[in-house]
């Protein structure tokens, strides 16, 4: 070997070959001899060795090793202890298949997972039924489809509970928050979970396609209706295809028709009318040039609001005899979130503080846009001299029977916006009125405060909205939504920013907290006329409320 080949380091396999030569350096040297000790032991031996003379009793033969679920060999069920009773006693959770599909998804989701009764065995092709993984990606695309169109979290997870459940699939826990829907899956309890997630990228609204699947939900947890898996993503894709029912020109016409309305709730007259009409449809086009460039929704809303506030403060400096204020309050209407309000605030109400968090800052950002859009004009407006007076916009004309058919109109053109069904517009139109009508009769005659009469308003909608959908197995946002309309906090929102506009900042953030303040109660209002319904209301077939004991999440502690 030469002197290179002595320089080069070896390889692994040339140092794990076993050299004679090459000792320990733990190895005793030659020459030097230890003693042993008396008695034979060991040259090396435990600390924790037993000590000569002391023999340790022998311990029974080893047990053969079994299951974690098998009964201990200690355990007598002769001598067992009594088991737990609560003082109360075991409540037995009868889920009568008469009731919509909704409410008993929603009392087994609320309730622990041992505590679920176990579902009948349905829609068994064969022995082996469908494969977990396509019957889990059936139930995440229709629950991107509802969430996508606006559905609150807990009515998607009970949707997406009741597919699984079709199926066969009982230990399923889905969960839903605003971007993402997992779901997950145990076959038992010694088997590995099967999980599955989708994200939601894209929403759309759309109330057409909304009840089509509830529909769909419907057939397929019906104990008589048997659905492949194939014919639900046949369905499933069908209604993905669907056009929606209202062409773009009768969207932007439907959104001036709304500004217009609500200028008349808040006193404005023929002229005012038609300038709310076209500021509305100038400003719902420039969104539309907007969002076809890819600039995010924040800007969408800042340009939309401009046209109706310019043609206001135009009206106003042109010295018309007219309203303006009116004029920039139609247009607020017709750009105010109401229906991400509601859905957010149901959330929050309803224990998913993460969707709920979620939603409201949406609707933050995008009335941050729309105050952004309206400063801009009135800004420019004040300083070229126009007369834009808060305390004068405040004054407001009571004509009951004008602002009754405004305030149906107003719902029949958000209903259209919402892409609802043509069955569902008559119907919303009508609890619209009688929003606006109990409204009208609380406030101003008989004098309660606007808050407490837009929340009792808003919990009609609610409850008429949820009697609506129980009775025809639906979303209940078709019949809600749009109904509340009449009642969206747009005059107190002009007011405050035009109060800003002055640099009277204390009294419009005053008018903005009104809003915000109206903006709750709307949504409040919905949510417990909602769940009045639930709680006192029968349903076909005798079902009672008495299944909801089971929807208790905490006793307070």
């Amino acid at each position: 070997m030469t002197s290179a080949e002595d320089r080069k380091p070896q390889s692994d396999e040339a140092r794990s070959v076993y050299d004679p030569e090459i000792t320990s350096e733990f190895a005793i040297p030659d020459g030097l001899a230890v003693p042993k000790t008396a008695g034979g032991e060991s040259e090396t031996s435990s600390e924790f060795a037993v000590p000569e003379g002391l023999q340790a009793p022998e311990g029974p033969a080893t047990e053969p090793e079994g299951s974690a679920f098998s009964t201990p060999r200690t355990y007598s069920a002769k001598h067992a202890p009594a088991a737990f009773t609560p003082p109360t006693g075991v409540p037995l959770v009868s889920l009568t298949k008469d009731a919509p599909w909704q409410d008993r998804m929603r009392t087994m989701l609320r309730m622990p997972v041992a505590e679920r009764p176990a579902p009948e065995p349905l829609h068994k092709e064969d022995e082996t039924g469908p494969a977990v993984p396509r019957v889990l990606d059936l139930t995440l695309r229709i629950g991107e489809l509802l969430l996508a169109g606006g559905e609150n979290a807990e009515d998607v997870e009970a949707a997406m509970f009741a597919v699984c459940r079709s199926y066969g699939l009982d230990r399923c826990e889905p969960n839903v928050t605003f971007t993402l829907l997992s779901i997950s899956y145990q076959p038992s309890l010694v088997e590995d979970p099967v999980t599955a997630s989708r994200t939601v990228r894209r929403r759309g609204t759309d109330y057409t396609r909304l009840a089509a699947v509830y529909q769909l939900v419907d057939d397929l947890s019906h104990p008589e209706t048997a659905f492949s898996l194939e014919e639900a993503y046949r369905r499933l894709a069908e209604i993905r295809r669907n056009r929606h029912p209202y062409p773009g020109w009768v969207l932007t016409s439907a959104s001036g028709l709304l500004a217009g309305a609500a200028s008349v709730l808040v006193g404005g007259d023929v002229i005012v009318f038609v300038a709310a009409a076209l500021g509305a449809m100038l400003g719902d086009r420039l969104a539309w040039l907007c969002a076809g460039r890819g600039l995010p929704e924040f800007y969408q809303f800042t340009v939309a609001a401009m046209p109706p506030a310019a043609i206001g403060v135009a009206l106003t400096v042109a010295h018309v005899d007219v309203k303006a204020s009116a004029v920039i309050t139609g247009g607020l209407f017709a750009l105010l979130p109401g229906r991400a309000l509601v859905a957010g605030v149901q959330d929050g109400l309803t224990g998913f503080y993460i969707t709920a968090s979620a939603r409201l800052l949406e609707v933050m950002y995008l009335f941050v846009g729309i105050v952004v859009g309206v400063l801009i004009v009135l800004y420019f407006g004040v300083q070229l001299g126009a007369d834009l007076n808060p305390d004068v916009a405040l004054i407001i004309e009571e004509r009951p029977l004008w602002q009754i058919g405004a305030s149906m109109l107003l719902s029949l053109t958000f209903a259209v916006l919402l892409q609802q069904e043509r069955s569902t517009v008559l119907i919303v139109t009508l609890n619209g009125g009688v929003a606006w009508s109990v409204y009208g009769a609380l406030h101003y005659v008989g004098e309660i405060s606007p808050v407490a009469s837009t929340a009792v308003a808003a919990g009609l909608v609610g409850l008429f909205g949820q009697m609506l959908s129980r009775y025809r197995f639906a979303s209940a946002l078709p019949y809600t939504t749009a109904a509340i309309g009449p009642l969206l906090p747009g005059s107190a929102t002009y007011f405050g920013l035009l109060s800003i506009a002055r640099d009277d900042v204390d009294k419009g953030l005053v008018s903005l907290a009104t809003a915000a303040s109206l903006a709750m109660a709307i949504a409040i209002g919905v949510n417990l006329g909602s769940e009045i319904s639930r709680l006192f209301l029968r349903v076909p077939g005798g079902a009672s409320a008495a299944g909801r004991r089971a929807a208790k999440r905490t006793r307070g502690f």
